[in-house]
């Protein structure tokens, strides 16, 4: 009867610190797993940043010197988001804001809007959106060069009047059999510029290097 006892303790010691030494591995693997998809969207976020200013034109750590813009307001955001300072030697050269078109076609359409000290477009990129293969995808740089259209414009260079798609009377080109996405575009990419002009001497006084906190609507910070 005692050696039947002494075995069942026996296995369920053997269980226990098997479970144990199981769950261990797990929380292991999903640490391990969690760092490498947490690189890879660094990596990934450093990549389109890159796209819109160079390493030569800043000497800052792009995805360190942040600056958190609330949700909602001009940019349409819908959680807190980062807005990213490029510096030369500490003074502040170009912002990428984030910024999300509401009214695509097929959806909400983000971007991110790198505009330079002086209030100047330095370039757009796409970063998600669901709109139609052949078609609204053109506006992802990776099917067109249409998205460079804006590198260069400002919030009065073109006319108010001027910031809209060919079609409806402005500036910028439309996409062959889709003007609902170039819209949609345009006015995100106007929005951005509203809220730099809006919010600039903040948002290029962030301390370098310092992430800090910023109100993200059309009223200014707080």
């Amino acid at each position: 009867m005692d050696s039947i006892k002494q075995s069942i303790v026996r296995s369920v010691i053997g269980l226990s610190i098997f479970a144990v030494i199981t769950a261990g591995m797990i929380a292991a693997t999903q640490m391990m797993t969690k760092e490498t998809i947490e690189k890879q969207i660094k990596k990934a976020q450093s990549k389109a940043l890159l796209q819109i200013i160079s390493r030569e034109e800043h000497n800052n750590d792009l995805l360190e010197d942040t600056i958190t813009l609330k949700e909602g307001g001009l940019l349409n955001l819908p959680n807190s988001k980062e807005a990213y300072i490029a510096r030369s030697n500490h003074t502040p050269v170009a912002i990428i804001l984030p910024v999300v078109a509401e009214n695509g076609y097929s959806g909400p359409i983000s971007m991110i809007v790198g505009i330079e000290s002086n209030g100047d477009v330095k370039g757009v990129r796409v970063i998600n959106h669901k709109e139609t293969p052949g078609l609204g995808d053109k506006i992802d740089i990776k099917k067109s060069d249409w998205i460079k259209q804006f590198e260069g414009v400002s919030l009065t260079q073109p006319t108010l009047e001027q910031w809209k798609v060919k079609k409806d009377g402005g500036q910028f080109d439309q996409l062959t059999g889709a003007t609902i996405t170039p819209r949609a575009v345009v006015s995100g990419v106007h929005n951005a510029l509203s809220f730099f002009h809006q919010n600039k001497n903040e948002l290029l006084n962030a301390p370098s290097q310092t992430q800090t906190s910023a109100e993200g609507d059309s009223n200014g910070h707080k």
